[in-house]
């Protein structure tokens, strides 16, 4: 049982299901975000991006305990939230595309978790980018952020979730080959690290300890038996409850990735999955505009969420 104030707790419940698992979406991204809608032939406006985060809002939140989104773009999104889902603000400056040395975590200068409390979060997300390659006193300032968030988020009674990402400062693609195969030991070190009581994490945002692109099939970096059994591994280390994150794959990627978490046991207590829901749909707001989104997210969004749901059947409340 996590041992937090009962204003916390009560926060804390306010993004859950009524089992006290999470089954949350997010539609935090900014510079990703922006990237995709270019990608898709569009030269977007922060304007157009706010509105696209708004209508995913409304269509897809009455099918999530909560949603994640960003302050700084995507605060119009949080008043069409459906009635019941809880709302996470990210406090860090720039999401995926840190642009800053070793990817320095930077929050973002005019909040704090009180300041996001009084927008009305019910909790307070921090993406984290770590690398064992970085130089120690890079990855030493970053956990010394890490306990300075924690401190302050207890302060203001805040849930904090913590989203620590793996990267190669070389460059390599984060879904290659090479990379998945070290990625490993990357991901259970983060686990076992920010379970430790002097972060004052709440939630482990986490990625999937094996890409399941490479279990078995024709590149195969580890078996499946080999993939189960790091799964487990991770399960042991973390002290914390954990939920899975997305991290840009697409939905078959991902539920098949859940199905490796439910086939090995492990004690996961839900999702906060973005992408991997609506990421199909910025297509068809760059092509159509709201109307051909509109219709998009009500046929193909609706049902990639709720497969999610139907997914994290075996998730165990965070409570246990």
């Amino acid at each position: 049982m996590l041992k937090i104030s009962q204003a916390k707790l009560a926060r804390l419940r306010a993004l859950s299901t009524p089992h006290e698992t999470i089954a949350a979406m997010a539609i935090d991204q900014r510079g990703s975000l922006r990237q995709m809608m270019v990608d898709a032939g569009g030269s977007p406006t922060d304007e157009q991006i706010s509105e696209f985060k708004t209508i995913v809002t409304a269509a897809l939140t009455p099918h999530a305990s909560a949603i994640l989104l960003d302050p700084q773009i995507g605060l119009p999104a949080v008043a069409h939230r459906a009635p019941g889902c809880g709302l996470l603000l990210a406090y860090e400056m720039d999401g995926y595309n840190n642009p800053r040395p070793h990817r320095m975590l930077a929050l973002i200068a005019n909040l704090s978790a009180r300041r996001l409390r009084e927008l009305g979060a019910d909790g307070v997300k921090i993406l984290l980018h770590y690398a064992p390659d970085d130089p120690a006193a890079a990855n030493d300032q970053k956990l010394a952020m890490i306990e300075r968030i924690g401190h302050e988020c207890e302060a203001a009674d805040m849930p904090f979730f913590l989203e620590p990402v793996a990267y190669d400062p070389a460059g390599s693609n984060p879904f290659g080959f090479e990379f998945s195969k070290r990625k490993p030991e990357i991901v259970l070190w983060m686990m076992e690290e920010f379970s430790k009581p002097v972060y004052k994490v709440d939630i482990l945002k986490v990625e999937f300890p094996v890409n399941v692109a490479f279990v078995d099939g024709a590149q195969p970096a580890f078996t499946r038996k080999e993939a189960i059994e790091i799964f487990r591994r991770a399960d042991e280390l973390a002290k914390l409850p954990y939920i899975y994150l997305s991290a840009g794959v697409r939905a078959e990627h991902f539920l098949a990735s859940l199905e490796l978490a439910r086939e090995a046991g492990v004690k996961y207590s839900g999702v906060l999955c973005g992408r991997a829901t609506w990421q199909d749909g910025v297509g068809a707001y760059i092509r159509g505009g709201k109307a051909a989104l509109q219709a998009w997210l009500e046929t193909d969004g609706v049902c990639n969420i709720q497969a999610v749901n139907e997914a994290i059947d075996s998730a165990v409340p965070w409570s246990v």
